[in-house]
């Protein structure tokens, strides 16, 4: 440190009325109220805002067109129907997605970050919201910075603040520097005074917070090209009716209306608020298997991941490490090897190998006879742990531990030991064990290698199993782990995946010309060793130039980019700070069967999502081209406004309920294909027209009802054919094969027969008794099976693959029938 840096640092203690050595919990208390918590302003919408937003909109001004024509006119029940519908839309999307956004906002909170603080002299974790200006704290190689600090203690650090300043490379910084809220701590470990939080800080007056991506993801382009083509549907069909109704003499202005509420019932003005909710509870139930999910269309993703990239240790295996036997050098005994590799641990937070070497000691003792100089923590680049110490005689010794040939690398003359201990490395490995060499430094002597440390870790229980699992589901999993050749091959042997491990030294050594060949071989590896954070960033980037929806698992700092680039990035449990914020789904259990069962679970919502989608085209399709041809054909209007405004009502209100539908678990990856959904759902759409129009037909020609009691029976066959319409598409076996959800069948149920009470007795609309009713359910049912026939023929024409099990109705009915949340 400077004398510049040492008085500057001075200079803030004095500002900030602090030694610098934590402060009492009275005094933080007092700060807190007079700085406020160390947040920043969230850019949150209020309830009345939110409730405000769904009456601002193409399709709320539409609906507020129509009620004002109604005015206009004077027709009054028009308008209180009309204004019902949407304050009822408002209401139902605003109490559906608030509950969503209030249990996303919940498991997020599970997220919050902590940080390590003195306060009356002793360290504790409190939430990093509490930080107030003169807190001590303590940040640990891969955690985010809580708040703006200056450096007290020496050891030399590495941070990246790329989000903050756009910096590529990490920066170094030492003793009186300014870390920065919301930076990374990428090499060493650090202490500091807190000098602002909030919005007082670096991050919060600059505003450059790091938000989600604002890139488009699979789901909302999906719904965007569905917009898309409904909406140029209905554009044409309206202009339409527009042209030939005012060319006939209409009134202009009830033309209008009827034209803007007919856009009203035939627009999914529900899909947004349908599949918010769908995947806020796939969230809540992933939540209770143990994985948080970040971002909701996250698990849309998953659900079209064909493609796994594990972490092996913690995640395939236990991180349960226990000591072989040692390998010592000519001279050193096994306890002196001990010794050292304990005393190059960090003894009070260390990682998994620290303890389990800490826990070899017989005598913890010895070990508080050296006084500890200063500590240099591992990290993943320089691939070892350092420690400085004064032993009981007064003699400065260095050790230091870590990857066998980062520690080899620290011996001068290699000549006499290199090749027996890379002999026993290749032993170690070959027999699936980690090895971890011990070096020394007596004073200002050159490193002297002491032995190597052999450690197991042996895989978990589930593991073989659920990588079987995953297999079936068709997503293949290549592990990833930083340990050398052999030891990847054995644990692959081990899992029961084959052995074709890819050295990640490869990645560095491949030149430009042949990395089309890398490519081949990093789709066709079953895993990879020796690999640095970088690689994993190299692999995922690689593995979706080739197609592949990648997940892939991290814990570390420097995975944070890998997770953020793959498709699904999924942080393990113990992950670091910047590991979680990077990804999209944190697992809080250790493993991987927690994957595999978001996995399923995805796969469930995801066919939520694309039957309700498959429902929305094909009743636009029917409602929009069997009103134009029978304005067109017979000149009158099959349905008036209160009908159609009345099934807009009913069938966005129990849509709703289709997020708690069950579903069997697909076998393979699912992807949305528009093509095949547009096209299906509208061939069955038309298939819709032709029943309605054959009734309409038959009622007006051929049994010259009335126009207003034809009206009637066209809006049962709608209302009634349209609930129908969802147990057709909700499943792509017959509509037989899996039991609905009881929620789903009594929010449907409820609103058919609404509207068959409304027919019957006339309600808002002429009566047709009792025996039309039936009649009409017996039609509307008659169909829904020529629905089904079309729908499976159009599956086996379209999907000859299969991407849910269809023709397996015995099994399916032998199988209990479960809720799937």
């Amino acid at each position: 440190m400077t004398e510049a840096s040492a008085a500057s640092l001075q200079e803030r203690l004095q500002q900030l009325h602090t030694t610098g050595d934590g402060l009492s919990g009275a005094e933080a208390a007092q700060r807190l109220e007079r700085t406020g918590p160390n947040t920043l302003p969230e850019k949150k919408r209020s309830k009345l805002a939110m409730l405000l937003s769904y009456l601002w909109g193409p399709m709320p001004w539409m609906i507020e067109a129509a009620i004002l024509l109604c005015a206009i006119v004077g027709d009054w029940v028009d308008f209180a129907i009309i204004l019902g519908l949407l304050v009822g839309n408002t209401v139902i999307a605003y109490v559906e997605e608030s509950s969503a956004g209030d249990a996303v906002a919940a498991l997020k909170a599970k997220l919050a970050l902590e940080a390590l603080v003195k306060r009356d002299g002793q360290w504790q974790k409190l939430p990093a919201r509490e930080l107030v200006p003169g807190d001590r704290v303590r940040i640990a190689i891969g955690a985010v910075v809580p708040a703006d600090m200056a450096v007290l203690t020496d050891d030399p650090l590495q941070v990246d603040q790329a989000s903050l300043t756009g910096e590529s490379l990490a920066v170094k910084r030492s003793k009186g520097d300014l870390l920065y809220s919301g930076s990374v701590l990428k090499q060493g470990r650090a202490e500091g005074v807190v000098t602002a939080t909030g919005a007082h800080t670096f991050f919060g007056k600059t505003a450059k917070l790091v938000g989600e991506a604002g890139s488009n993801d699979h789901l909302q382009e999906a719904v965007v090209k569905l917009s898309d083509y409904l909406i140029v549907i209905n554009m044409v069909l309206v202009s339409i009716i527009l042209v030939v109704r005012i060319h006939l003499g209409d009134n202009v202005l009830r033309v209008i209306k009827y034209c803007l509420v007919l856009t009203v019932a035939s627009i999914p003005l529900a899909t947004p608020t349908v599949l918010a909710v769908t995947l806020a509870i796939g969230a809540q139930a992933l939540a209770r298997k143990g994985a948080l999910v970040t971002r909701l269309s996250a698990i849309d993703e998953l659900a079209s991941v064909d493609m796994l990239c594990s972490d092996k240790t913690g995640t395939l295996t236990l991180n349960q490490l226990s000591l072989g036997a040692p390998f010592t050098l000519p001279g050193i005994s096994a306890d002196q090897l001990l010794l050292g590799a304990a005393l190059a641990s960090e003894q009070q937070d260390g990682d998994a190998i620290d303890q389990t070497v800490l826990k070899g000691i017989q005598d913890p003792s010895t070990l508080k006879a050296f006084r500890r100089d200063h500590f240099t923590p591992f990290d993943p680049v320089g691939k070892r742990t350092e420690v400085q110490l004064t032993d009981p005689s007064g003699r400065k010794i260095r050790y230091s531990k870590g990857a066998p040939q980062a520690i080899l690398a620290l011996i001068k003359d290699q000549s006499a030991i290199a090749r027996p201990v890379e002999d026993q490395i290749q032993t170690l490995a070959g027999r699936g064990f980690r090895a971890l060499g011990v070096a020394r430094s007596v004073g200002d002597a050159s490193w002297e290698m002491l032995g190597i440390l052999s450690l197991s870790d042996p895989p978990r229980p589930d593991s073989k199993a659920t990588l079987a699992a995953a297999a079936q589901l068709g997503v293949p999993v290549k592990m990833v782990t930083g340990d050398q050749v052999l030891i990847a091959r054995e644990m692959c042997r081990e899992l029961g995946l084959h052995d074709n491990v890819l050295d990640a030294v490869i990645f560095r050594q491949t030149p430009a010309t042949q990395l089309g060949q890398l490519a081949r071989q990093i789709e066709q590896a079953d895993g990879f060793a020796q690999v640095f954070p970088e690689d994993k960033f190299h692999i995922v980037q690689t593995l979706q130039t080739h197609d592949f929806v990648v997940a892939m698992t991290g814990d570390g700092v420097n995975d944070a980019p890998a997770l953020k680039e793959a498709n699904c990035g999924i942080a393990v449990s113990g992950a670091t700070d910047a590991a979680r914020a990077a990804a999209d789904i944190v697992l809080l259990t250790p493993g991987l069967s927690v994957i595999i069962d978001a996995i399923r679970l995805s796969r469930k919502i995801f066919l939520r999502m694309d039957s309700y989608c498959f429902y929305r085209v094909v009743e636009t399709v029917r409602i929009l081209i069997f009103t134009t041809l029978a304005i067109l054909w017979f000149s009158n209007y099959p349905v008036t406004v209160i009908m159609l405004v009345i099934l807009a009502l009913i069938n966005d209100g129990s849509m709703v309920t289709i997020a708690y539908d069950n579903t069997l678990t697909p076998p393979k990856p699912l992807t949305w294909n528009m093509p095949r959904l547009l096209i299906m759902s509208s061939v069955i759409g038309v298939v819709g027209v032709v029943e309605t129009m054959l009734l309409y037909d038959f009622a007006a020609n051929w049994l010259a009802m009335p126009l207003d009691r034809v009206q009637t029976l066209i809006y049962l066959q709608l209302a009634i054919g349209g609930m129908l319409t969802i147990y057709c598409t909700r499943v792509r076996g017959p509509f037989w094969s899996i039991r609905p959800a009881a929620k789903m069948l009594w929010a449907t149920g409820a609103s058919v027969a609404l509207s068959t009470l409304m027919g019957t007795y006339g309600w808002l609309m002429s009566p047709v008794g009792w025996s039309w009713t039936a009649a009409s359910w017996g039609y509307a049912f008659l169909w829904f099976l020529i629905f089904d026939a079309v729908k499976l023929l159009l599956y086996r024409l379209m999907d000859p693959d299969r991407s849910v099990l269809m023709g397996r109705t015995r099994r399916i009915l032998s199988m209990p029938l479960k809720a799937s949340l």
